[in-house]
C-alpha cells in the first residue's frame, strides 16, 4: 500500500475523531445552556415570589387599625394602605375544598365573628412550576379559594363611596395561574383609577377543578366536577355581592373580566343560570367559548389519573394526601382539562346557547391579539424548537379536517406574505383565538346584546413574539415595568388609554375614551377598535381570513388537543432526548475508536468514507429542501392552486356581502 493511501486513511480517521468530538461538545453545550437558562430563570422568579409569601393570622388581641378593617359576613378583615390605596389579600370566599369536599361544588364561607389579617395572597391552586406562570412558584394547595381587593380612598374620605366593581379571573390554560402573579397586582391600577374597586379571584384549576368522574365507581355523587372552577367563580361572585359594599363597591354594577382561560370563563358565566344577576358586564381578553371540552375529551385525564394512582373508585381518590396529589400532578398537569360541555353546568353546544340569546342581557367587550400563538415560542423552549413544532401543530390540525375542508387551510396559507412558519402561526391565531371570538360577538349582538370588539396590535419587544398572547396584561393592570411578556416597559400612553376604556366600560357600559369613539359591534359593520401604535376604529379587519376560518369552527378546535404547548413541549422533550442519545453515541464511538486504535484493530484498510448508497446524492436531496424553509406543508395531494382558486372566489363573494 502506498504511503499516500496510508496518509489519506490516517486523515480520514483523524476527521472521524474530530467529528465525534465536535458533535459531543456541541450537544453538551446546547443541553447545558438550555437547562442552565431554564433553571436560572425559574430560580430568579422563585426568589421574587418568596419575597411576597406569607400567612394571614388571626388577630385575637384586639390590636388593629379600625380604619383598615372591614366587617364581612365571614369575619372582619384587616388590610393595608399604601399611596391612598387599601388592599385586602387572601380573603376566603368559600369553605376550603378539602377532605370530603374535594371535587365537590364550593360551599360558601359561613358566618364568622373573628378578626383576621388580609396582608398576603392565598395559596395558588395545585400546578406544576413554570417561569411564565409565576403564581405556580407561590405557595400551593387545595385550600386556594381566596380573593383580593384594592380600593382607593382620598385623604379627605373616612369611608368608601359606592363604585363600579371589576372582578378579574386569571388565565393559565385552566391548569396554571393564580392571583399571586405580580402582573395582577392591583396597586398601580387603583392608584390611577380610584373610582372603581378591583377584585382578583383564585379558583380551582387542573385536575382539582375540571375532572369528569362519570366512569368512576362512586362518581355519581360528583356530577358537577367537570366545572368546579366555574362554580368557584360563581361562589366568589356571591361573596362579592354580599360584602363588596363594605369596601366601597356597588354590588349592582359588577364587571367580570379575564384573560385567556379567565376570558373563556367570563364568556361561559352568562350561560350558567346560578350566575345570573351576580354581574352585569363582561370583558374577555384573548379567550372565548371555544375553550371547552366534550365529555369524552375530559375522560382522557380521568383514565390517566386512575391509572397513575392505581385507584379503583372515588373512595381511593379521596384517601390520597395533598402531597400525593401534587406529585401526581407533575405527570398530569400538561393534560389538564378545559370546562366541560356536560349539559349540567354548561350546555352541550355553547355556540347554540349564544345563538339562542342566552347571554343577551349581559354587555360585552371582547378581543384578541394579533400574534396570540407566538406566546408558545417561550413555552416550548425557544424559536428553533417552535419553527419545527409550529409546522407539526399546523400539520396535525390540518389532518383533522375533512378532505373537502383542507382547501380552506391551503387557501389561508396562500394569502400569507410572510414565510411559511408565520403563515401557519397566523392560521393558529385565527382558528383558536380571533375567529371564535368574532363568532361569539356576532351571535351575541344578533340577539340584541351590546358588544364591543378590539384587535390588539402593539408588539412585544422580545424577538419573534409580536403581539403575543398575554402581552396586553401589563398595560391593563398598569404594571408597566413588568416586562415578562413585553420585553421592555409598556407604552404609558397606550396603557392609559386602554385602562380608561376598560374602566369606562365597567362604569357605564361604553368603552369610548376621549377622542376615541367606540361603536358597537354587529355582523353588518363589524366595527373593531385597533389597539396598538395607532388607535383607530375599523370595519371587519382581515375579512378574507375570517371567511376562510369560519367553516372550520365546527371542528371545535380549542387550543388544546395535545396541541399548542402540550404537543410542542412533547416535541421539545423528544429533541432533548435525541440530543442526549446522540451525545451518548458519540461518547461510545470515541471509546471504541480509542480501544481499536490501542489494540491495533483499526487498521489502514478501514474506510469510513464509503457507506452503503450514495451519501452525496442523499445529502444533496436534503439540502434541496427536506430540512429547509422551502418545505411547504400547504401542498397536499392534488392541485392546491386550483382548489384555492375556487375558495378565493367564495371569499370574494363572502366579503362583498
Amino acid at each position: 500500500m502506498s504511503r499516500s493511501k496510508k496518509a489519506g486513511r490516517k486523515r480520514i480517521r483523524k476527521w472521524i475523531l474530530i467529528w465525534i468530538l465536535c458533535n459531543a461538545v456541541f450537544i453538551a453545550a446546547f443541553l447545558f445552556l438550555q437547562f442552565s437558562k431554564n433553571r436560572e430563570t425559574l430560580e430568579s422568579e422563585r426568589s421574587q415570589m418568596r419575597m411576597i409569601q406569607g400567612e394571614n393570622r388571626d388577630i385575637s388581641n384586639g390590636e388593629y387599625d379600625r380604619k383598615l378593617a372591614v366587617i364581612c359576613d365571614n369575619g372582619t378583615f384587616v388590610g393595608q394602605e399604601k399611596n391612598g390605596v387599601r388592599s385586602f389579600k387572601g380573603i376566603p370566599y368559600a369553605v376550603p375544598p378539602t377532605g370530603s369536599l374535594r371535587w365537590k361544588r364550593p360551599v360558601d364561607a359561613g358566618p364568622d365573628t373573628g378578626v383576621y389579617e388580609a396582608y398576603y395572597y392565598g395559596k395558588s391552586g395545585i400546578q406544576t412550576e413554570a417561569d411564565s406562570e409565576r403564581a405556580s412558584l407561590y405557595l400551593q394547595g387545595e385550600d386556594c379559594l381566596t380573593l383580593n381587593i384594592w380600593s382607593g380612598i382620598s385623604s379627605a374620605q373616612e369611608a368608601f363611596g359606592p363604585k363600579a366593581v371589576m372582578v378579574f379571573f386569571p388565565g393559565g390554560g385552566y391548569g396554571w395561574g393564580g392571583t399571586a402573579d405580580p402582573i395582577y397586582d392591583g396597586q398601580r391600577f387603583i392608584e390611577a383609577h380610584d373610582d372603581v374597586v378591583l377584585v382578583t379571584v383564585n379558583y380551582r384549576i387542573g385536575m382539582m377543578g375540571f375532572m369528569d368522574f362519570s366512569e368512576v365507581e362512586g362518581g355519581e355523587e360528583y356530577a358537577e366536577s367537570g366545572n368546579l372552577g366555574l362554580l368557584d367563580q360563581i361562589s366568589a361572585l356571591r361573596w362579592i355581592r354580599r360584602n363588596i359594599a363594605g369596601f366601597g363597591g356597588d354590588p349592582d354594577n359588577v364587571t367580570v373580566f379575564g384573560e385567556s382561560a379567565g376570558a373563556s370563563s367570563v364568556s361561559f358565566l352568562p350561560l350558567i343560570d346560578e350566575a345570573r344577576g351576580l354581574f352585569h358586564r363582561v370583558i374577555a381578553q384573548s379567550g372565548s367559548i371555544a375553550f371547552s371540552f366534550s365529555r369524552e375529551e375530559c375522560l382522557t385525564l380521568t383514565r390517566t389519573l386512575m391509572k397513575e394512582t392505581r385507584a379503583s373508585c372515588m373512595k381511593d381518590l379521596l384517601e390520597l394526601s395533598e402531597e400525593d396529589l401534587m406529585k401526581i400532578n407533575v405527570k398530569l398537569n400538561d393534560m389538564n382539562n378545559f370546562p366541560e360541555r356536560d349539559g349540567i353546568i354548561l350546555p352541550v353546544d355553547v355556540y347554540e346557547a349564544y345563538a339562542s340569546g342566552a347571554a343577551s342581557d349581559v354587555e360585552m367587550l371582547t378581543g384578541t391579539n394579533a400574534d396570540e400563538a407566538r406566546y408558545w415560542i417561550h413555552e416550548v423552549g425557544g424559536y428553533p424548537v417552535y419553527r419545527l413544532g409550529g409546522r407539526l401543530l399546523y400539520g396535525s390540525i390540518r389532518e383533522r379536517l375533512d378532505p373537502e375542508d383542507r382547501v380552506f387551510a391551503d387557501a389561508f396559507l396562500a394569502l400569507q406574505k410572510e414565510e411559511t412558519i408565520w403563515g401557519m402561526t397566523e392560521f393558529l391565531n385565527d382558528l383558536i383565538f380571533r375567529v371564535p371570538a368574532i363568532k361569539q360577538a356576532e351571535l351575541h349582538s344578533k340577539n340584541g346584546g351590546t358588544h364591543y370588539m378590539y384587535y390588539w396590535t402593539k408588539e412585544s419587544d422580545i424577538a419573534h413574539y409580536g403581539a403575543c398572547h398575554a402581552v396586553d396584561l401589563s398595560y391593563v393592570f398598569n404594571n408597566l415595568d413588568d416586562t415578562i411578556f413585553t420585553g421592555k416597559p409598556a407604552d404609558a400612553a397606550l396603557a392609559d388609554t386602554v385602562q380608561e376604556m376598560w374602566v369606562n366600560f365597567a362604569k357605564t357600559g361604553n368603552p369610548s375614551a376621549g377622542k376615541y369613539i367606540w361603536e358597537k359591534y354587529d355582523a353588518g359593520s363589524r366595527k373593531t377598535m385597533i389597539l396598538g401604535d395607532e388607535i383607530s376604529l375599523v370595519s371587519d379587519p382581515l375579512p378574507q381570513q375570517r371567511v376562510l376560518v369560519e367553516p372550520l369552527l365546527k371542528y371545535r378546535i380549542n387550543g388544546y388537543y395535545k396541541s399548542t404547548d402540550y404537543a410542542l413541549i412533547y416535541l421539545r422533550n423528544r429533541i432533548v432526548r435525541t440530543l442526549i442519545i446522540l451525545l451518548g453515541v458519540n461518547v461510545v464511538l470515541f471509546l471504541i475508536y480509542r480501544l481499536h486504535k490501542k489494540e491495533g484493530i483499526l487498521t489502514d484498510s478501514f474506510d469510513a468514507s464509503k457507506p452503503a448508497g450514495s451519501l452525496d446524492q442523499r445529502s444533496g436531496a436534503v439540502k434541496e429542501g427536506i430540512l429547509t424553509d422551502s418545505f411547504d406543508a400547504s401542498k397536499p395531494a392534488g392541485s392546491p392552486d386550483q382548489r384555492s382558486g375556487a375558495v378565493m372566489e367564495k371569499i370574494k363573494a363572502g366579503t362583498e356581502k
